[in-house]
């Protein structure tokens, strides 16, 4: 995995309030390559969007990696290690991973108190996490280190294993199997073997407007770190800037002459 500074991008070190700066690039080739237009501006600017982008503050010591591009089916281990080595090589202590998570495969349902966050943490053996439980929120359940998948990728991860065909991650799963073949649970495990801190939050979601989610999954960051989302500096009155495509979710608005 290479990081490429981005041309002419310094950070600002007097900056007291959370401003996170595209710094760079990364470039793996187990992620599929796209490319587009200026993701955060309703009059793009020409600035390129690309499937790993890294966005960094000086003043918070906090470095974001944005994934816009899935992984090539089969090679989620290899990338999983290649962010992990990175990771480690950069000195990073505290890894945090933002995910969603299948609602249909959501065992317990409680929505009493609206939208919840599931967690895994290498701070102990079985997944849990003192600071995590403070917060309220929940270790997710069907973390299990002894099952055969979850165990097999924990050996992949620390190099003592080859990728075998017959135990795929992708294809032919059992019930159990389904959580360790998902994207976080691979980073978890390589980020772990590296001897990094880890901490994976989850929330589950379905297929469509997931935009609620996805502000609840960046406020329990913010929860995690100790960060006051209500000193940042959004676009629109917001405290997140967000993407422009947001906007049209639902499509263009109908055209009133029709009524």
């Amino acid at each position: 995995m290479e990081f490429v500074v981005e041309e002419g991008k310094h950070l600002n070190e007097e900056c007291s309030t959370l401003i996170l700066q595209r710094i760079g690039f990364l470039d793996d080739p187990n992620v599929l390559p796209c490319v587009g237009n200026d993701a955060y501006s309703p009059t793009p600017q020409g600035h390129l969007a690309l499937p790993l982008e890294a966005y960094g503050s000086s003043s918070n010591t906090l470095t974001l990696v944005q994934q816009r591009s899935p992984v090539v089916k089969g090679m989620m281990v290899e990338f999983a290690k290649n962010v992990a080595d990175f990771a480690a090589a950069s000195g990073k202590k505290h890894i945090v991973v933002l995910s969603s998570l299948d609602f249909g495969r959501w065992q317990t349902i409680d929505m009493s108190s609206g939208l919840q966050i599931y967690y895994l943490s290498s701070a102990s053996m079985d997944g849990t996490d003192d600071d995590c439980e403070r917060l309220g929120w929940k270790r997710l359940q069907e973390y299990n280190p002894e099952q055969r998948l979850w165990k097999y990728l924990s050996t992949l991860a620390e190099g003592n294993a080859e990728l075998d065909d017959n135990m795929a991650f992708e294809d032919e799963l059992g019930e159990e199997d389904y959580y360790p073949s998902l994207p976080f649970a691979a980073l978890f495990s390589c980020f772990k073997a590296k001897g990094l801190k880890v901490t994976c939050l989850l929330c589950y979601c379905s297929e469509g407007d997931n935009i609620p989610e996805a502000f609840h999954l960046a406020d329990a960051a913010c929860s995690l770190l100790r960060l006051n989302p209500n000193n940042f500096q959004g676009n629109e009155g917001s405290k997140w800037i967000v993407p422009f495509s947001w906007q049209t979710v639902y499509g263009p608005p109908p055209d009133r002459s029709l009524f």
